[in-house]
């Protein structure tokens, strides 16, 4: 009995560290001054200030522009800060879309620490910032890069918008933490259910995602894409892994991403 007891005690005491452990490796945030601040100037984008509604302030990049038809709120993934996505800026530009960057708390110079119901204040926060500043929700793409791509469902699945672009989704922590330890890692990696809430989204879906995403296999991306009601189109992205899929895809994903935004000005599924 009592072998059997501190052999229960060890695997409570494991699977609590392992708990630790993969909420730690969920967020590799960088804060200020780490980063490449300095393409501040060159990208032409506006440092925007945003208060979640817990009282957290956030800095964000916007890139104006009085010709986009569309505002894209661009949630990142769970390592950097807005400075390593000028690349996406850029794309996005070429595409037809103005930009808002946010830096999720705890990331570049916004406060805090992050977390799951955080990153959503978060991106709820860039959200309403965009209405305030005129742009209805007709005219709001949501666009979510890895962890970020699971934060743009949940908020996509409350809110209004013209339409959704995912790079590398996944239905959720646990099903990704399933595939690297088939028994342990759901039991102590869990959340971010976008699986959970992506039927609820009744806009367009775009979904991009490399063939060699050595991080999040394609494999989650296309059953978060089975998950998802019409109209929704997916793009696989041949030679691609996880951090390179934007600049791999090229030409590609400009194109996809202007006829994407295209048929929404016009109404079009």
């Amino acid at each position: 009995m009592r072998i059997a007891l501190q052999a229960g005690v060890l695997v409570l005491m494991f699977l609590l560290a392992a708990h630790v452990l993969a909420r730690m490796s969920l967020y590799h945030p960088m804060r200020f001054p780490d980063g490449y601040w300095d393409l501040r100037d060159r990208l032409r984008v506006e440092d925007v200030t945003l208060t979640a509604s817990d009282g957290a302030r956030l800095h964000a990049w916007w890139t104006p522009s009085g010709e986009a038809a569309v505002a894209t709120l661009f949630l990142h993934g769970n390592a950097g800060n807005v400075t390593h996505r000028a690349t996406h800026i850029e794309r996005l530009r070429q595409a037809g879309s103005t930009v808002l960057v946010v830096d999720y708390r705890g990331y570049g110079r916004s406060e805090g620490s992050p977390s799951e119901q955080g990153l959503l204040r978060d991106a709820r926060a860039g959200y309403d910032w965009l209405r305030t500043q005129g742009w209805a929700p007709s005219r709001i793409v949501i666009h979510g890069e890895s962890l970020g791509s699971t934060v743009a469902v949940l908020l996509a699945a409350e809110v209004d918008c013209a339409g959704v672009v995912l790079e590398a989704p996944f239905p959720s922590v646990q099903a990704v933490a399933g595939g690297i330890l088939p028994l342990v890692g759901p039991l102590v990696a869990r959340g971010f259910n976008a699986g959970a809430r992506i039927p609820e989204i009744g806009s367009p879906l775009l979904i991009f995602h490399g063939d060699r995403d050595e991080v999040i296999a394609q494999r989650h991306g296309r059953r978060l894409f089975e998950m998802a009601v019409e109209p929704k189109e997916f793009v696989s992205v041949p030679g691609a892994g996880h951090n390179d899929l934007v600049f791999t895809a090229a030409d590609v994903y400009v194109d996809r991403l202007k006829s994407f935004y295209q048929r929404i000005n016009e109404g079009q599924p």
